[in-house]
């Protein structure tokens, strides 16, 4: 009997609830951490496709910060459930194409399920914790809110690819922004696997949009982009980091950069309200004070 040539997976872009392949046609091998074997082909993301993913994330965006607090909660909660379900398959993809121990992979996948979590239940405690009722000299109630700045694009780092990516997302979509987030370009399948799971939760389709590709072409794409409100970038790289600084200048738009080391993706450090609050705009109402 002849040999059987195995059919080698096209993973596609997650753009507004959907997987489209990229506009540009182009895709790149996804190799095994020895090089050796071809794993799968993955979308090679181009400045189109950015403008596509943008304009879904903005589409997306008033109905998801209109949400109430808790219900955006419980959806990042079910994104937890359905991560959880599925663990077994996400643990065999970070083997496979990161060359992690199956434990070092469960432990990945796992902390992953418990970021979702924690920054679920913080929807809802958000407003009472970072806002105020501030004194004035006068007859009104002054009060600070923190509201969501709107489309946030973030960069995963390339280890942990899961727990970065998920790491960056969840704190941006718990404050009501959407989000267009860049994957590992090194290890791109867990985060591509992770969309696939997000598509058979409750999240509305544009609230977080994944591309593969080139950090190169498209993160300053990303930082030029008029209609994005916010840049988190966890890359790691200290040149590109600077470039979208600079880069960011032309509409004022936010950046953040996440310094933080491959082991710390791990840790309490990445479990912070100020996370949430790094994408979020402060807006103060005034009030008269009734008779």
């Amino acid at each position: 009997m002849a040999s059987r040539i195995p059919v080698v997976k096209t993973y596609k872009l997650f753009i507004g609830g959907a997987f489209p392949r990229t506009e540009s046609g182009r895709v790149y091998p996804v190799k095994s951490p020895n090089g050796r074997t071809v794993l799968a082909r993955a979308c090679r993301a181009s400045r189109k496709d950015v403008r596509d993913a943008v304009v879904a994330a903005r589409h997306a965006v008033g109905g998801w910060s209109k949400k109430s607090a808790a219900n955006r909660g419980q959806i990042l909660y079910r994104m937890a459930e359905m991560l959880e379900h599925r663990g077994p398959e996400m643990v065999a993809e970070l083997v496979r194409s990161t060359g992690k121990s199956a434990a070092s992979s469960r432990r990945e996948t796992q902390a992953a399920v418990d970021r979702l979590i924690w920054y679920a239940g913080w929807t809802d405690k958000l407003t009472h914790v970072l806002g105020s009722v501030n004194p004035v000299a006068s007859s009104h109630f002054n009060f600070s809110i923190p509201e969501p700045t709107g489309v946030v694009c973030t960069i995963a780092p390339d280890e942990p690819s899961l727990l970065g990516l998920v790491s960056v997302i969840a704190p941006a979509i718990a404050g009501g922004n959407s989000v267009i987030a860049l994957a590992s370009e090194k290890y791109p399948l867990p985060s591509i696997t992770f969309s696939e799971i997000l598509a058979t939760s409750d999240l509305p389709g544009g609230v977080v949009n994944i591309l593969t590709g080139f950090r190169s072409e498209l993160a300053l794409q990303m930082a030029k982009h008029m209609d994005v409100n916010a840049v988190v970038d966890a890359s790691g790289d200290a040149n590109l980091g600077k470039q979208i600084q600079v880069e960011s200048a032309a509409n004022i738009k936010r950046t953040v950069l996440r310094n933080v080391e491959p082991s710390e993706w791990f840790q309490s450090k990445v479990e912070s309200p100020y996370w949430i609050l790094d994408t979020q705009e402060i807006k103060t109402a005034w009030h008269p004070i009734g008779l």
